[in-house]
């Protein structure tokens, strides 16, 4: 089945409502995101380019955040890049749901914190692939059409201000709280909690949760070390 035929055939799935909200609230960010970006002194066109390309939305605008404070294009990128990183562990747990041909190829670029999230609070894999497919080709289209709305508007929109820096939270929690049924998953969280809180004090910005995704393959290890 194609990504064309599965979207097709589920029009009534109930996972189309929570992955149009994510979509929803990333376009938002995504407008705040565009706006800063021309606030910044780059061109308009370099959001949107970037959030259809890349579709990292952290990543981007930390990376337009530092070049627009006038840090080094490749201290940029580095450190862009190092937030990203978090992909790795996104990839070994999204690896059952972006099935195979073409279509696996299209998955991969999809996946992202919101639509990993709904993915895994799925109770089955094709459903967690119609999460996955659902909320990823959605913020596919509204975080670079919410970057150019806001690159438009050409003013900073301040997430802060409009309360849009609690959606992306609040939602991600939402989706991650029938997980935490799981002993071994709220175990996985209170480590990586607990790394994030002992690194804070003195790694870089950004760095602290890179770290804490540690947790993740220290479990797995542990466990099957038992």
């Amino acid at each position: 089945m194609n990504m064309r035929t599965e979207w097709r055939t589920n029009r009534g799935d109930a996972l189309l409502r929570p992955a149009a909200l994510l979509s929803l609230a990333v376009g938002c960010i995504g407008i705040a995101y565009g706006a800063q970006t021309v606030a910044g002194g780059l061109p308009w066109w370099f959001a949107p380019l970037l959030g259809t390309l890349v579709l990292a939305g952290s990543a981007e605008m930390l990376f337009v955040g530092l070049i627009a404070a006038g840090g080094a294009p490749i201290v940029a990128f580095a450190a862009a890049a190092l937030v990203n990183a978090r992909h790795l562990a996104y990839g070994l747990a999204a690896a059952p749901y972006v099935g195979s041909g073409a279509a696996r190829l299209l998955r991969i670029h999809l996946i992202n914190d919101e639509s990993i999230a709904l993915a895994l609070a799925q109770p089955d894999v094709e459903s967690g692939r119609r999460g996955l497919t659902y909320a990823g080709a959605g913020i596919m289209l509204t975080w670079p059409v919410g970057a150019a709305v806001g690159a438009a508007v050409g003013s900073v929109v301040s997430p802060e201000a409009l309360g849009l820096d609690a959606v992306f939270p609040a939602v991600i929690l939402a989706l991650l709280v029938p997980a935490l049924r799981e002993e071994s998953t709220r175990t996985t969280l209170l480590l990586a909690t607990l790394i994030a809180l002992i690194a804070v004090p003195w790694a870089p910005a950004g760095l602290a949760p890179i770290l804490a995704l540690v947790a993740v393959p220290a479990l797995r290890l542990a466990g099957v070390r038992r």
